[in-house]
């Protein structure tokens, strides 16, 4: 006779996203030294600074800043889901594959209502996100909306990046179907959301980008697929 049924009831996570906290955690707690001090500080507990995210094709897909701890934020935004760029569905966590930061130490001890600070981190957001985006090989990110252009640019600090899936999480979600799937759901939901809101232009290019980057997923897993149809006739 089968025993009774398994409880439901557990406090563990799922799998990947288990392992998203712990590689998440290791990057945020990585070390470095701060230049003008040479004491060592965790990358997260920064308050100023400015982050980019990537997906698996280590294309830059989304730029912010910070004034409340790199930690705080970034887990916000992977964890939490608590951001508007996730609640509208720009970004969409699970194509977030690396993490790059640039720490602002000299800000250090200022407050987020800080004038002087507030614009080094503007300009620095500005000229990150368009050297991303010029990188990129749509030319586009996914945020809703341009920086604001400074009116004197700053010095871009040392950048850190680090790897946010673990290699069996990246097994599961590199594979082209999976990745089709996700980002097409994604841009459905963001379509909706357009639909039922008044809107402004941004949201929309951010929808065009979407499409042409599942065009480009969607493109290349089926040339993939013919080509190996073509080596398996020739055999």
């Amino acid at each position: 006779m089968p025993g009774p049924p398994k409880s439901d009831a557990t406090h563990k996570p799922p799998f990947e996203t288990e392992e998203l906290r712990q590689k998440l955690t290791e990057f945020l707690d990585s070390e470095i030294e701060v230049p003008a001090s040479k004491v060592k500080q965790k990358i997260g507990n920064f308050q100023f600074g400015i982050y980019a995210f990537y997906d698996y094709d280590k294309e830059p897909i989304y730029v912010g800043q910070t004034n409340e701890k790199i930690r705080t934020r970034i887990r916000r935004h992977l964890t939490n889901q608590r951001t508007d760029a996730v609640a509208m569905n720009v970004l969409d966590p699970f194509e977030v594959y690396q993490i790059e930061v640039w720490p602002l130490p000299e800000l250090e001890g200022k407050t987020s209502k800080d004038a002087a600070a507030k614009k080094i981190l503007n300009a620095l957001e500005y000229q990150i996100f368009i050297k991303l985006r010029d990188e990129s090989s749509f030319k586009a990110v996914l945020n809703e909306k341009e920086p604001g252009k400074p009116d004197k640019l700053v010095e871009i600090p040392r950048s850190y990046k680090g790897t946010v899936v673990s290699d069996e999480v990246f097994a599961i979600r590199n594979h082209p179907d999976v990745r089709i799937a996700r980002r097409a759901a994604t841009l459905s939901r963001l379509a909706q959301i357009i639909s039922e809101r008044q809107v402004q232009k941004g949201l929309r290019n951010t929808l065009l980008t979407q499409a042409i980057r599942l065009r480009a997923l969607a493109e290349r897993r089926l040339r993939g697929l013919e080509e190996k149809a073509k080596k398996t006739k020739k055999k």
